[in-house]
């Protein structure tokens, strides 16, 4: 007679998880259950717990108290190594995905787990082919073990290490696989590719635990929600479907008003700054638009529409073919980055650890760059002045970090992008432009991130804001233009419309979208009687 195998009520299981670093205490008695085949997301602010709590159960911190449960076992945190982790079954994504993106996907994975050889010690690269190919299809990714993984999209990178780290289980040896930021990096639209496949394998299941700062994405994809603040679970939501306002009063409290729309149009009626003329530039196509003191603009468009295009055109980075811009009523024609800062413009791209920070350099080196020649005297830097001017900044935009001294990357991301925004913001910039301002941001860095933004734009800037986002351009933003297949196709009052309505805008084909914008005559182009 066989006995039916009977599926646990929880497959992990924390239990008054303790972690001091000095004199912080990062977490305060937490507990965590986590329900088989489910995605459970972990969520929390800078400092809130969770990332620390991954790192416990991966074995990077030992715990100063607390147990696990987990294939039966009940295990001592103190004690627990990154060994037992794997041991245990837990596998870990993280947002450095740890592929080597020159070499083949066949080659990845035999880097992790081996490659099979011969009694010569030759690869069997056949086999090593084929085994590869049958775990990228059970998966449901459609290509080729040769490929270098340079080549694929974005989603598919993420889905092979994940196949990667679950290769070889199976429903008696169910892994448990761990997700740290996956989507941080990625467009809207790779987003909902890989969260459709996390839910897949869930469906199947998997069980998944994930940390994301996108709540809208984590609302879409995850049955169970654990939050953390201050090193407490201050909420458990078992097979719930919160809204996004009430998993963030959960997270902050009281910052639902600060990411919220602020209902403002005033600031269209500033006098322009920057007006730009059939302009065309690499996949851009006769686009005109203006921007007026103190206005935030949003550039809303799908991947690919030539967002971030039109952001480099406008910040130097690349040359226009044809048009004309002015910015503050004189010709603006940069030669390059320097002679557009030279105008008063500053800019945050979309990458801000490839292309906006130094991460081996203090916060101080990496506010001063901004500054550098204004800074130089006798040929040299004065360092106290320079962290002295840090130390301002790190007050005055909320930066939480150990010092001017301390390592840029030894920060969160939202803390990180607080010090990239606020470098180009000492400069006092005429025209600040953002690209993803806040991706891979947490919920109150984020609010923090649209305080500054729109205090900015008071004091006169103003402020375009390409953003694959669009409740983040429904909330910042006074006005948002479409742009489609590199021309601006719309217009939209952001107090007009809402977060649907902008989504159908970008998704509609061009010739069905209507404006409903029209500027406030300026100057220039009223007509005398």
């Amino acid at each position: 007679m066989t006995t039916a195998q009977t599926t646990p009520e929880y497959v992990l299981l924390l239990h008054d998880v303790e972690k001091q670093f000095g004199g912080t205490r990062a977490l305060r008695k937490a507990s965590l259950a986590v329900r088989p085949g489910t995605v459970h997301a972990l969520l929390g602010g800078n400092g809130s717990g969770k990332s620390t709590s991954i790192k416990i159960l991966a074995g990077v911190y030992n715990a100063d108290g607390g147990e696990l449960e987990i294939g039966g076992e009940r295990r001592d945190l103190r004690t627990w190594t990154a060994q037992d982790a794997h041991n245990a079954g837990l596998r870990f994504v993280h947002q450095d995905l740890g592929l080597f993106e020159e070499l083949s996907i066949a080659e990845n994975f035999g880097l992790d787990t081996g490659f099979p050889l011969t009694r010569l010690g030759n690869i069997k690269w056949r086999e090593l082919d084929a085994e590869v190919a049958a775990v990228l299809a059970e998966y449901d990714l459609d290509v080729d073990p040769h490929h270098a993984v340079a080549d694929l999209r974005p989603s598919d990178r993420t889905m092979v290490a994940i196949a990667r780290a679950l290769r070889g289980s199976s429903d008696g040896e169910r892994r448990i696989l761990i997700l740290d930021e996956p989507t941080a990096s990625l467009a809207a639209a790779e987003s909902a590719l890989l969260l459709e496949k996390v839910r897949r394998l869930a469906d199947r299941g998997q069980t998944v635990v994930m940390v994301s700062h996108r709540l809208q994405e984590v609302l879409d994809v995850a049955d169970d929600f654990t939050v953390f603040r201050d090193g407490k679970v201050v909420g458990t939501l078992v097979d719930a479907h919160p809204t996004e306002d009430e998993l963030i009063s959960l997270m902050a409290g009281g910052l639902t008003v600060a990411l919220a729309p602020t209902g403002e149009r005033s600031h269209t009626r500033g006098a322009p700054t920057l007006q730009v003329e059939r302009l065309e530039s690499g996949p851009l196509r006769d686009v005109t638009l203006t921007a007026h003191e103190g206005e935030i603009v949003g550039i809303a468009g799908l991947q690919g529409s030539g967002r971030s295009s039109l952001l480099q055109a406008l910040f130097g980075v690349h040359r226009p073919s044809s048009g004309t811009v002015t910015l503050g009523g004189k010709p603006f024609t940069p030669k390059d980055v320097h002679d557009a800062m030279a105008a008063g413009v500053g800019m945050v791209p979309e990458n801000r650890v490839r292309e906006a920070a130094f991460m081996d350099l203090t916060v101080s080196d990496n506010l001063a760059l901004a500054v550098l020649d204004e800074n130089f005297t006798g040929g040299r830097m004065p360092r106290e002045r320079e962290r002295r001017t840090a130390r301002e900044l790190i007050s005055r935009f909320g930066v939480k970090v150990g010092g001017p001294d301390a390592l840029f990357s030894s920060m969160s991301g939202g803390n990180q992008q607080k010090v990239v925004i606020a470098r180009w913001l000492q400069r006092q910039p005429r025209l600040l432009l953002l690209d993803e301002p806040t991706q891979g941001v947490d919920v109150m860095s984020r609010a923090d991130i649209y305080e500054t933004i729109r205090a900015a734009a008071h004091a006169g800037c103003t402020v375009l804001v390409a953003s694959s986002d669009m409740s983040e351009l429904h909330a910042l933003c006074d006005r948002v233009l479409i742009l489609a297949r590199g021309r601006i196709t719309g217009e939209v009052l952001a107090g007009e419309t809402d977060v649907d309505g902008l989504v159908s805008l970008v998704l509609r084909e061009p010739s069905t979208r209507r404006t409903i914008y029209d500027p406030l005559p300026t100057p220039e182009r009223t007509k005398t009687s």
